[in-house]
């Protein structure tokens, strides 16, 4: 690891920097030049081996700062989602391995508190870290420990955060909540959130007034708790005479700060240090820019430039594409789809949270600009906000990553399956999905949705299924119809068939045996069709079936397979407690039947990251 990692130039100040205890040892007006060798570091090796780009280029500074400034890991700093982290990485003892990066057994992408002291909370989802740095700081033995939660614009979209601020303002702790306004979460930012947050970045003269002031303040109330009390009448006097009305955040009784540069290091680290020394609760708005250092980021799109994958770092431009014919992604298939059936289907709409570009619904937007709607990082409002749709005739297509659904549960039980609205679910991104690791693996979705009542559950085996199960849910009110399919690309070239209805419930016999049944759901089906030929080799007679339907069953095909094998089995790629190898077992039992069943899907464990094929091969081979 070492060897490799010598290839990357880490500059004169980089590279003496092991810990932040070694960076404190920099002086302040050399903070700059260590920003510049940081952000090169970065460039260098995300080029090469990949990762989540933007972000972290957008807040080196920041970093820079927070580390210089506060006592890590005593001071606990608790980073939002994990995009942001490849710079705190680095400067926390990963640097001569950060090469490793989002490899099988090397480092997360995303802090992780098994990997270092520093990582204090592990994230992945977005919008935990007000609340996480909010228990931290409450749970603290020592109370001059500070808290520090980084939060961009994009999660302060989630219901989550705003729950966060809502406690954190009646709170007496040490927490300083940093606001890293990009105006992006993987796409650009939406909502009235982000409106408000440009009007007041563009206030000027009313933010410096309030700024020194608070200054004053939390100077004042240093002294006791008399001057804190005289501090408090002096605040609420400025507010009304001077300031006018306080901003959203001070109605929380945060004291708010900003906005300021957030690649102004030095002024960063005398703001910050001011900060540490103002208690309770407080909010720092910082000003950033998303890809910032990069020229082709900077100019190009923002979207693109989150997680580009091997680029040349000297032009720009992405790893080329081999240009012979090949399957296409199951997320293009989507959103090509959605938009044959919206102009056949006036009451379609489309739904995501913040996932434009991710489930490909940017390209109905473009199409259907008034019957798209990405509601931002919030999962619970999406759900409900579809079912409020479908009370009115409207027919959503819910599109959320399986992993983010999770967040969501409750709004899918209670307000879509108990009403029995026809909600139709496409979860992206189900089963391993590779290098984002443990918190992106879309490996629960069968087994949770399955015992919900009025949830038809399915999973396509390639192109083709997709596209008639969504011709399917969309045709007829089945109520809720949730349909999972997996990251990357599928394995049809010619796949724009002709989309037909299928009959909810009914499994496809893709090869008949005598010997061993194997019923596969999803994905995985297409291992199976590939391992035939083997079989074959082998002299084993299987017959194999894709299910399509998680729930319900084909029992007239069930009944008919354990009556004809003694030896079954079932494949997945969600989880085996509880999922489709599950049913097939219930079905058995409740039926009398005693065939041998061997279940093949992800065991009782949180799989780490790695490649999808690597991490498929070491479940099952």
């Amino acid at each position: 690891m070492l060897e490799e990692n010598k290839k990357y130039n880490q500059g004169t100040f980089l590279k003496k920097i092991n810990s932040p205890s070694d960076l404190r040892k920099i002086k302040i007006n050399d903070l700059s030049k260590l920003s510049a060798e940081l952000r090169k570091f970065i460039i260098e090796i995300v080029s090469e081996k990949g990762g989540h780009f933007g972000a972290s280029l957008g807040v080196v500074e920041l970093t820079i700062a927070i580390h210089y400034v506060f006592n890590t890991p005593k001071d606990q700093l608790v980073w939002d989602v994990g995009h942001q982290a490849y710079g705190h990485k680095i400067l926390t003892g990963r640097k001569d391995n950060f090469h490793t990066n989002r490899t099988y057994k090397g480092l997360s992408g995303f802090p992780k508190r098994s990997e270092s002291v520093y990582d204090t909370f592990g994230v992945g989802h977005s919008s935990t870290s007000i609340s996480a740095a909010l228990g931290m700081s409450l749970g603290a033995s020592d109370p001059e420990q500070q808290h520090i939660a980084v939060i961009g614009d994009g999660a302060m979209t989630a219901g989550l955060a705003f729950e966060g601020l809502n406690h954190a303002g009646v709170e007496d702790t040490n927490l300083i909540v940093i606001l890293n306004d990009n105006c992006m979460s993987i796409d650009p930012a939406v909502g009235a959130l982000k409106e408000y947050l440009t009007d007041i970045s563009t206030s000027k003269t009313y933010n410096k007034a309030r700024n020194k002031i608070w200054k004053i303040l939390g100077k004042i109330s240093k002294f006791g708790s008399s001057a804190q009390t005289v501090a408090k009448k002096i605040e609420g006097a400025v507010k009304s005479t001077i300031l006018g009305e306080s901003n959203y955040f001070e109605s929380l009784n945060f004291r708010y700060f900003g906005p300021i540069d957030g690649h102004n290091t030095e002024h960063l680290v005398r703001v910050l240090r001011d900060l540490k020394e103002i208690p309770g609760p407080k909010i720092l708005h910082c000003i950033t820019e998303k890809g910032k250092g990069y020229e082709f980021s900077e100019k190009g799109d923002a979207t693109k430039w989150h997680a580009p994958g091997i680029f040349n770092k000297d032009t720009g431009e992405f790893a080329k594409i081999q240009k012979k014919a090949s399957p296409p992604k199951y997320q293009d298939v989507f959103g090509d789809t959605i938009i044959e059936l919206a102009n056949k289907n006036k009451k379609i709409v489309a739904v995501t949270p913040a996932m434009l570009s991710g489930s490909s619904l940017n390209k109905m937007m473009k199409e259907f600009p008034k019957r798209t709607y990405d509601v931002g990082i919030a999962e619970q409002h999406a759900v409900t906000f579809s079912a409020g749709l479908a009370t009115q005739g409207i027919v959503p297509f819910c599109n959320i990553y399986s992993t983010f659904l999770q967040r969501a549960y409750d709004q899918v039980i209670h307000d879509v399956a108990i009403q029995n609205l026809h909600v139709i679910f496409c979860l992206d991104r189900g089963g391993l999905v590779g290098a984002d690791g443990a918190t992106h693996h879309g490996v629960f979705d069968m087994a949770y949705l399955r015992c919900v009542p009025n949830l038809i559950v399915s999973a396509p085996m390639n192109e083709h299924n997709l596209r008639d199960l969504m011709y399917t849910a969309q045709k007829t009110n089945t109520g809720p119809f949730a349909i999972r399919y997996p990251r990357g690309k599928g394995v049809t070239i010619d796949w724009k068939n002709q989309m037909k209805e299928i009959k909810i419930g009914e499994a496809e016999m893709i090869n008949d045996g005598t010997e061993i049944a194997i019923l596969s759901i999803g994905n995985p089906g297409n291992f199976v069709m590939e391992a035939q030929e083997q079989f074959k080799k082998m002299g084993i007679s299987v017959a194999h079936w894709n299910m399509i339907f998680i729930k319900p069953l084909d029992e007239k095909v069930l009944n008919d397979i354990f009556k004809r094998f003694d030896k079954v089995i079932t494949i997945e790629d969600g989880c085996l407690q509880g999922g489709f190898g599950s049913a097939i077992i219930e079905f058995m039992s409740d039926k009398g039947y005693n065939s041998k069943v061997k279940r093949l899907g992800i065991p009782d464990n949180f799989i780490n990251h790695g490649s999808q094929n690597d991490l498929y091969k070491r479940l099952w081979y």
